[in-house]
């Protein structure tokens, strides 16, 4: 089995990187320089885990950068990158900002529609394809409804299925590689180039991150140098990455800040070893290859991670099954406790037990999904149960909640040991953050790591802030002792009732989610007179659920027709609310006929619900629970 390589043991922060005078391109010539020989990334080919040294990742982005400069590439031009994660993806994103270019990722599940509009609006000159699926669209967005008409060159990554291709545009990523080592070969290139590095700014933009749009078009939020090293110069900080072996696994779409942040920018101001999963779906597989000492998971991954442990435990034998079953007894509580003692055990007893149930019981369990190793772990990108934290601190892995935004370069606030409190995130990270509260709650930022504005789009910069604060949008509480915050929710967001109560969706809709048959949740109620939820069920959990009941199903409409389906959800409602006040009761629910789709307009590239479609979308179940139309105030 592959394991991470060491980092060196007195690794040091390179130069600028606490003042935010460092730049990405500036770092990653550092490391190529200062570390040569050690492993930067590594892909699994052909079932074998191979490496790329720090000096290969400099020279095949220098490589990519002087072919981007032959075809006219300049400061300022934009880069679109649509594939998975891969090295190509960090060669491609490195080299366009050495040229003083700036980088703009797609998600691959973008459709043609949502990838021409992104490439239309920020003028990009060149794509970077991860496959034919990718290249397909950026092909069609060129030829469809006006086009992309600056785009001038498509590189494809895996050139697999496109022989037959015959548009002038087209070129394989290998070829410009070699066409660009070429180009190398030539000393008064590499003297030009090593001065255009030398003359990047870290205050400059270096990749645009195009926004969720939960309301309206997304808008491209310009990020420097500066804002998003200082961010993982500062979370590295909380945590003391510095001088430690650290391994991460990048599974997360690169266009979505969180990974970007995580895999690329933590890995140049740290000197991490960056493993690259084969696909979202190979990713507990992976981890259990890989063993990384890092890893970030999204409440959804920490969640289906939860299940797995859970569905292994109910397989064992049946004294295995008792042992797991105790352990978490017993290591619950301690973990409650340790939490409540700024994260330290309050007792002999309790650091004793809790080594020994992690030794005797968890060990295994854990190395079956590939976190035995893991020192520290993250999550953030939406809110997590309570109850899924103490799961997994309970066996000895303590997650730390991060908050942020696409504005502020990933992540404003930080758990970290001695701030872990349930529910919270942390205070704001040290040194390049100040954060203050509006009288009605929202939680307004400034600092280093803020954005420089929106591409194009002067008034929606302005509308972001306010005499120099950010405005984040959401409502949160502030702990005096500590300045950690809770998010509480979107501002705009807030049910008000026909009764007039103000009601705070995602709390009722992240509590009913704690339950490991519901998947997704929308509280309704705004203007009406009592709380409904429109529930979607995990085809997974309830699934095994019917299957070990006898009942039959075929799809998830099946399934989720079964009256003992709804039986079963019905439970887990009144467990919900009989943890709130009776006005926040939910008094019906609907289980959705269909799972909210990405393709559908119900979620937004990152998973968030669209709420105003969703309202449009499942008119007729809303009018099932409240009656044909709208109960006015």
């Amino acid at each position: 089995m592959t394991r991470p390589d060491p980092a060196l043991a007195d690794l040091q922060l390179p130069p600028g990187l606490a003042e935010g005078q460092a730049t990405m391109p500036g770092l990653l010539r550092y490391r190529a320089r200062t570390t040569p020989d050690q492993i930067a990334l590594r892909e699994k080919k052909r079932g074998v885990w191979q490496g790329t040294t720090w000096q290969g990742y400099f020279e095949k982005a220098r490589a990519f950068a002087l072919f981007l400069k032959s075809q006219g590439f300049m400061p300022g031009d934009k880069l679109i990158i649509a594939s998975d994660g891969t090295p190509e993806w960090f060669f491609a994103d490195l080299a366009a900002q050495s040229l003083g270019g700036v980088t703009v990722g797609i998600y691959p599940t973008n459709p043609w529609p949502e990838l021409q509009y992104i490439a239309r609006h920020c003028r990009a000159k060149i794509a970077v394809c991860g496959d034919q699926e990718q290249t397909d669209k950026v092909l069609t967005a060129m030829q469809l409804e006006g086009g992309l008409p600056d785009m001038k060159r498509v590189l494809t990554v895996d050139w697999k299925g496109m022989r037959q291709y015959t548009e002038s545009c087209l070129m394989s990523f290998s070829d410009a590689l070699t066409e660009g080592s070429h180009l190398a070969a030539d000393a008064a290139q590499v003297e030009n180039y090593e001065q255009t590095i030398d003359a990047l700014r870290a205050e400059q933009d270096a990749l645009i991150v195009y926004t969720s749009g939960t309301t309206g078009m997304p808008k491209g939020a310009r990020l420097s140098h500066r804002g998003i090293l200082s961010d993982a110069w500062a979370l590295g900080q909380v945590h003391g990455f510095a001088g430690k072996p650290m391994s991460v696994v990048c599974y997360l779409p690169l266009c979505h800040v969180a990974e970007r942040l995580m895999s690329p920018v933590m890995q140049l101001s740290y000197g991490t070893v960056v493993y690259f999963a084969e696909s979202i779906d190979t990713v507990t597989q992976n981890l259990r290859e890989i063993g990384p000492s890092f890893f970030f998971g999204v409440p959804r991954i920490w969640e289906k991670l939860q299940y797995e442990i859970l569905i292994k435990s109910r397989d064992a034998r049946p004294l295995a099954q008792w042992a797991f079953k105790k352990a978490l007894a017993i290591g619950t509580p301690i973990a409650e406790r340790t939490i409540a003692n700024n994260g330290d055990p309050v007792s002999l007893r309790d650091s004793f037990v809790g080594w020994l149930l992690r030794a005797t019981v968890f060990s295994n369990l854990l190395a079956s999904i590939g976190l035995d190793r893991t020192w520290i772990s993250m999550t953030g990108g939406a809110s997590i149960s309570p109850s899924v934290i103490l799961f997994f601190r309970a066996m000895g892995v303590p997650i730390y909640q991060i908050y942020g935004m696409t504005e502020c370069s990933g992540a404003s606030h930080a758990q970290s040991k001695r701030t872990s409190r349930l529910g919270w995130c942390g205070p704001a990270l040290p040194s390049i953050v100040e954060q203050r509260i509006l009288p009605d709650g929202e939680l307004q930022l400034r600092g280093r790591i803020v954005f420089n504005g929106y591409l194009y789009d002067e008034a929606a910069t302005a509308a972001a802030f306010t005499d120099g604060w950010l405005s984040t949008g959401d409502v949160v509480e502030l702990d005096d002792a500590t300045g950690q915050v809770q998010i509480i929710d979107r501002k705009k967001a807030i049910l008000i009732t026909s009764g007039g109560k103000n009601i705070t969706p995602s709390l009722i809709e992240n509590t009913l989610k704690e339950s490991l048959y519901i998947s997704e949740a929308v509280l309704l109620g705004d203007g009406r007179h009592f709380v409904a939820a429109l529930i979607q069920i995990d085809l997974d959990t309830v699934g095994k659920w019917a299957q070990e009941r006898g009942l039959a199903y075929t799809t998830y409409e099946t399934l989720a027709a079964l009256e003992a389906v709804k039986g079963l959800i019905n439970k887990d409602v009144e467990r919900v609310n009989a943890r709130f006040s009776r006005v926040e009761n939910i008094r019906k629910f609907v289980i959705l006929k269909k799972q909210l789709d990405h393709d559908d307009g119900e979620l937004t590239a990152t998973m968030k619900v669209r709420r105003n479609v969703i309202e449009k979308k499942f008119a007729a179940e809303i009018s099932e629970i409240y009656g044909p139309a709208k109960e006015a105030a």
